[in-house]
């Protein structure tokens, strides 16, 4: 008697197993360890740095230093090539750091996470039982203890 229940213990278990990857919470997420997220979020910040805000900042600077020295553009009189110089730095910082966008994306759909756009709802209709009883039918979070 004690070996069926065992069994059906088992089975069930199994059963449990197999519907919880079948199916994943949108609320939890628990394919994606928070930790993980956030070091990809890390590496993909200094990675845009480095490899591209940096490089292509101080490339528009030079650039623009060249063009300025060679009397392509003019200098202010009162301040100098300072801003200029300072305003191809910062729209070179901003584009090479937009321009890295895309390899984040790809790092981040490699570990499960859908990027936020009109073409990946990320809405599901199914929700696991715990999340159901933290967060309630409607997905707010209950305030009965």
């Amino acid at each position: 008697m004690s070996s069926e229940t065992a069994q059906s213990k088992v089975q069930a278990s199994s059963e449990q197993q197999n519907q919880k990857s079948v199916f994943h919470c949108p609320l939890t997420n628990a394919h994606n360890s928070k930790e993980e997220v956030e070091r990809i979020y890390r590496e993909c910040r200094s990675e845009s740095f480095w490899y591209r805000g940096l490089p292509v900042s101080v490339g528009s600077m030079l650039i623009t230093y060249w063009l300025i020295y060679k009397d392509f553009l003019p200098s202010n009189p009162r301040f100098g090539s300072l801003p200029k110089i300072a305003l191809a730095g910062l729209f070179g910082f901003g584009t090479g750091t937009m321009s890295y966008i895309q390899v984040c994306q790809s790092k981040f759909q490699n570990v499960g996470v859908q990027p936020l756009d009109p073409e990946h709802k990320r809405e599901s209709h199914q929700t696991c039982k715990e999340c159901e009883a933290k967060f309630g039918p409607n997905g707010k979070e209950n305030t009965k203890p």
